[in-house]
Parts: structure tokens; sequence; C-alpha cells
């Protein structure tokens, strides 16, 4: 369910609606599917996945976090995975993370800094944003900013202090998040029914051998542990008798650890 195969496959439905958009493109559209990525941990989870949907002639939104401590995005190998990703066409948007604050108009403020921030350093503009595990509140406020768009805002998504099957959706919206799909599979029926679709993936959970949730952690940090050797080894020159004995800690099965 979370192989590039299984993804794939979503994508094919997509495309055979003739109604994939951007959000600046279904501000306009009566009917429309984005398809949209947060990306948690990994960079190059979220440049894999861009590269499968480049396979296919497809583009989407990328949203990455600027206070993350699981990767730098304006680290020089990172910067580049992503201008590589917005020349191949995807949106790169700011995936903000509130950090304690619930004051509206300070949030207002932080997202459009950040975007700034963001903008100046890629050379090219930040313009769209969604918010990271965004609160009642925060979806209720229905945050919009002059010139820029909210992947949450009432346009795409909309908000019910309970959803069940009852509850009438102008925007059908479906999320892979702690790898379980809520609120349908993102399926031919899901997709095809409805005349304004949202798709949410983290990249982070989808992978070529699509592993389970525990598996798929393991194998994460497996990566992230391995991306941190190869950091050290690239800038301490001591560090390369003690390389090999590392890696091998790092190929430990998963169901071992």
């Amino acid at each position: 369910m979370f192989s590039y195969e299984d993804y794939k496959e979503i994508i094919r439905i997509v495309q055979s609606t003739g109604n994939q958009a951007g959000y600046e493109e279904a501000l306009k559209a009566d009917k429309f599917v984005i398809m949209r990525h947060d990306v948690e941990y990994s960079v190059d989870r979220a440049y894999a996945l861009a590269k499968v949907e480049s396979s296919m002639d497809f583009t989407s939104t990328f949203f990455f976090q600027w206070t993350n401590n699981s990767y730098n995005i304006l680290s020089r190998r990172n910067q580049d995975l992503i201008k590589d990703m917005h020349e191949r066409g995807h949106v790169i948007g700011l995936h903000y993370a509130l950090n304690g604050l619930t004051d509206m108009q300070e949030v207002r403020h932080q997202i459009k800094k950040e975007m700034d921030i963001l903008s100046e350093m890629f050379g090219f503009p930040i313009t769209q944003f969604s918010v990271h595990r965004p609160s009642p509140d925060v979806l209720r406020e229905n945050i919009k900013l002059p010139g820029i768009l909210n992947a949450y805002q009432d346009e795409f998504f909309t908000f019910a202090e309970k959803v069940t099957d009852q509850t009438p959706l102008k925007v059908k919206y479906m999320s892979d998040a702690n790898h379980i799909w809520r609120y349908g599979y993102p399926d031919e029926a899901n997709i095809t029914g409805y005349d304004k679709v949202q798709i949410l993936t983290h990249p982070f959970a989808w992978s070529k051998k699509g592993y389970d949730n525990r598996d798929n952690y393991a194998v994460l940090i497996r990566e992230k542990y391995n991306e941190m050797i190869d950091s050290i080894n690239n800038e301490c020159k001591d560090f390369c008798e003690f390389k090999d004995e590392f890696l091998e800690a790092s190929l430990i099965p998963e169901r071992n650890r």
C-alpha cells in the first residue's frame, strides 16, 4: 500500500480524470485533484517520490519544514535537491510548524517571515504553505494572506468539528498520516466520485518496497544513520578509520533491532 508502484496507480487514476491541478489552478477550477506532500524527516525520500512523479510526467506540491530537527533544508545538498525538484516543475512550499504558537496574528507573521527567508535562500518565490499538525483553532481560522495560498483554506479543504460519513464535503480530503489512510483511500471511487479532491502524502512513508509502518521507520532511521556517517566522513579526516565499523552496525536486519 506504500510502495512506489502503489503510488503510481494513484497517479494514473488522477491523470485519468484530467483534473490534476496545483493550488493556483484549483482556485479557478470547478473540478480539481490536488496532490500534496508534507515533508517530514527526509528530503531524500521527497526527492525520490518527485522522481517517481517525473517519470510519469506528473507534478505536485512539496511542503518543506524550516524548523525541523531531522533535516536541514538549507544544507548545500538539500538545496540542490529541492532546486532540482523546482526545475522539474514541482511547486515548493513551506510546511509551517506552529511550535507552540497560539496567537493567530503571530502565526500569520511567522508564516510570512519564514516564506520570505526561504524565497531569498532558494532564489524563487515561495507562495504556498501547509501547517504541520494543525490544531482545530488553526483550521477554523481559515488563514488567508495576500499573494499566499494555504493548503487548508476553504477553497481546498472542508473543515468540520467532527467528520462523519454524513458530513457534507465541498472538498474530499484524504491523508496517509501515521501510515494509515484517513478519510478514505485514494482509489478510483474516491478520486472520481468527487468534483474537488485534495490528497496528502508524507514522502517518508513511501519506498520502492513499500514497508509496513514499523519496518519503514527502521529503514528510515538506517538511512539517516548512514547520512550522518557520510556527513562526518566528509568533514573529518580522522573519521575514515572508523567509518566501516559504523557502516557495519547499520546493516543489522530491521527485525533484529
